[in-house]
């Protein structure tokens, strides 16, 4: 490691411990800001991605909490590359306002997104369709790692990122915040304005946001054309709030113009084609596309004597377009319409029991209104039935387990006859039972252990089963295969947890078996009546087709936390999956697009709370005597990645990805006037030494190659810096 990243941090800690106040005792505890309480109380926190409402110490399976406060701080382009950094959560990315959540090696169809209490659908199949959510309406985020069919049915095979809203407010209440975001190497600009109240059980929550970008620019591209984008997104919520429960109505809109980076490069300078003259522009170049996502949900909750009953009925419209040759004609246009339910009774606790059992499921109706082929039009209907149980024995043990059982029907539409040779117009029916058994165990006070076995089954979607078409976006031509068997999972997990005053640790072993594993591999760049029995209608585009075998996935997550004195806090994690084909051949041993392994650490030092400096702290209820920054902090942070060998080189499928390290720097602190806080401040400065790099999973790895240099591909952002304010108002 650099002798520059070990000299600052120590630096730091020497700075803070020289100046810190002897006197370390606590007066505060009620400060949800001060990490050193929030780390103390950490256990206690409640997840409800599980049965129920459950402390964080009684959940068999890992899952990862990211607070408020850490979504504000975080500087980012969407909500999931606002969550990357948890450990055992990626990105995939292509360019700056597409990611998709990859949870221990595994995404797309095996990761659910949960939002205003439905799962998030919208194509999610492709490499460039990203999650239709606006980051600003998310309050905060629970990861769930690992298989979640049991609660969540087919596609949780990896696990579940749910999305949390701000909750309703306290009756009485009406306030507002207004927030704004600059950030300086893409110049994006954003502002999300957002009301909500609670008079007498009637509840409401508005919200607006709009966000854009030019294209994005690093040390070896320059900018790169094409990678800008606009984002806009509105929401409302209304409902009542009563003894009985509760009945709400949430309506969001999400629209997403992101240009699509091609990556064709000058062959004689090497650099990047424009699209546009103006390589800084707002505005939209071709080729773009356009994605609009409406949802509506009607969500309700019934208190009865023995525990509550909840339904929830959602319906979502996808509509993806893809411009090419004109502003005006899509060759693409994807229209999706889904329909969700879900009902589930969960009882109160009696006799350290609980119990909970359900039904849920979606309709589908996809159909292709464009000129351009990719995915035959489809029908799809599935449900669920599961039944749960938690059992608490003691103070000690937690034990808890369920089943489940899925149907799911799909039926493709005629169309164009796939280039291998298969017709498009098929149906299939996939259905199995999977369930989940766990424990856990509070050794004492300061030690909790975590087993669970879980079984989880997906299965393929119809991209993968039907797929026939140039994927503009992802740089390739995509082949399926109608005959691919469903997936199945079996996952151990085996966690410990140590937590004390000044140090907490976090051990998270897992070992998952995936029998039928589906995965996209490189077959060539061939023309019509060429080679494998495919026909190619565009030759300049590699050509992948859908396979599958049987995958083992190994690794671990690892973190911890030191806390020598009240005001600095020094946080580290890592993660490591190790993904492999079983009884494969050389070349084609490894899973293709697995995550590097990443070591994360920040060092944190709190300057202020409770309007007093923790340098030389003294309390005072003097309202004159308080600072006029509260809750003041400063960060340095390290992301190192290690290099990526273990690939899929058959075919050349994916290259090795050198390892690289991102240094970071922070700040943020709330201004207050007459001891009322009147705004909050975040400043950012990622990648600071302006590394040129490229991630593992970023689909531009593998755009044209400079023919000047030899480099291939196009890379990641440099150094990018954030200013963030944000401005609550209390009516």
């Amino acid at each position: 490691m650099k002798s520059k990243y070990i000299i600052l941090p120590l630096l730091c800690v020497s700075m803070a411990m020289a100046a810190q106040n002897h006197n370390n005792k606590h007066q505060h505890a009620e400060d949800s800001t001060d990490v050193f309480y929030r780390h103390l109380q950490l256990n206690e926190l409640t997840v409800t991605g599980v049965t129920g409402d459950t402390k964080l110490k009684h959940v068999t399976a890992p899952v990862s909490i990211v607070s408020p406060q850490v979504l504000r701080a975080t500087a980012s382009t969407n909500v999931i590359d606002a969550i990357s950094h948890q450990p055992g959560v990626s990105q995939l990315t292509t360019g700056g306002s597409i990611s998709k959540p990859i949870i221990r090696g595994l995404g797309y169809n095996r990761v659910v997104v949960m939002s205003d209490g439905v799962r998030q659908e919208g194509q999610q199949w492709g490499d460039e369709h990203g999650v239709e959510v606006d980051g600003n309406s998310v309050n905060s985020v629970e990861i769930l790692k690992g298989p979640a069919s049991l609660m969540y049915g087919s596609d949780a095979m990896a696990g579940v990122v749910i999305l949390h809203q701000q909750p309703t407010l306290a009756e009485g209440e009406m306030k507002a915040n207004v927030t704004s975001e600059y950030q300086t190497n893409n110049g994006l600009f954003a502002y999300h304005l957002q009301m909500a109240g609670n008079q007498k059980g009637f509840v409401w929550d508005a919200s607006f946001s709009d966000k854009m970008a030019h294209a994005y620019k690093n040390k070896y591209d320059g900018y790169v054309p094409g990678s800008q984008f606009r984002e806009r997104a509105g929401r409302l919520m209304l409902g009542v709030n009563k003894g009985w429960g509760h009945s709400r109505l949430v309506w969001a809109t999400y629209h997403l113009t992101p240009s699509i980076i091609e990556g064709e490069r000058d062959p004689k300078t090497g650099e990047l084609e424009p699209l546009s003259n103006d390589l800084k522009t707002y505005g939209r170049s071709l080729p773009f596309q356009q994605v609009k996502h409406y949802k509506l949900v009607w969500d309700n909750s019934l208190n009865l004597s023995s525990g509550y009953l909840k339904a929830i009925i959602g319906y979502q419209q996808n509509r993806r377009q893809e411009f090419e040759e004109s502003p005006d004609e899509y060759e693409t246009f994807f229209k999706l319409h889904t329909l969700t339910y879900d009902l589930r009774y969960v009882t109160n606790e009696f006799d350290g029991w609980k119990l909970s059992t359900g039904i849920g499921g979606m309709y589908q109706k996809s159909g292709n209104e464009g000129e351009e082929y990719l995915i035959p039009d489809y029908r799809l209907f599935d449900f669920g039935l599961y039944a749960t149980a938690t059992k608490q024995l003691g103070d000690r043990w937690m034990l808890n387990g369920g089943v489940r059982y899925d149907h799911r029907h799909l039926k493709a539409f005629p169309g164009f006859s796939m280039l291998n040779g298969q017709e498009d117009n098929f149906s299939r029916n996939f259905g199995a039972f999977t369930g989940s058994v766990g424990a856990v165990c509070n050794i004492n006070e300061h030690f909790n252990l975590r087993m669970n076995l879980a079984r989880g089954f997906r299965a393929p979607n119809l991209s993968e089963l039907g797929s026939n078409g140039k994927h503009e976006g992802s740089l390739r031509y995509e082949i399926g295969d109608k005959g691919l068997k469903p997936e199945y999972s079996l996952q151990a997990d085996l966690g410990l947890d140590f937590t004390s005053r000044y140090v907490s640790a976090q051990l998270a072993l897992f070992a998952n078996r995936i029998d039928n594993y589906v995965f996209l591999h490189h077959v060539g760049d061939y023309t019509e009546g060429t080679g494998y029995g495919y026909s190619v209608y565009a030759p300049t585009y590699p050509v992948y087709a859908y396979t599958q075998g049987d995958a083992r996935l190994l690794g671990f997550e690892a973190g911890v936390d030191f806390h020598p004195i009240h005001s600095v806090h020094f946080s580290n994690a890592f993660s490591y999956v190790d993904a492999q084909q079983m009884h494969a051949a050389p070349g084609t041993k490894y899973l293709p697009f697995t995550p590097a392994p990443k070591w994360s650490s920040e060092l944190k030092w709190e300057l202020s709370h409770h309007s007093h400096p923790t340098i030389a702290h003294h309390h005072t209820t003097d309202a004159a005597h308080r600072s006029l920054l509260n809750n003041l902090y400063v960060a340095a942070g390290l992301d190192c990645f290690l290099k990526q060998s273990h690939i899929y080189g058959a075919d050349d499928t994916e290259t090795e990805t050198p390892g690289y390290a991102l240094l970071s720097l922070s700040a943020g602190t709330d201004l207050q006037l007459h001891g009322k806080k009147v705004a909050e401040f975040y400043f950012t400065a990622d990648n600071l030494l302006d590394k040129a790099y490229q991630n593992h999973l970023s689909r531009l790895k593998y755009a044209d190659e400079n023919a000047v240099t030899g480099r291939r591909g196009v890379y990641n952002m440099g150094r990018n810096i954030t200013f963030k304010v944000v401005i609550p108002i209390t009516l």
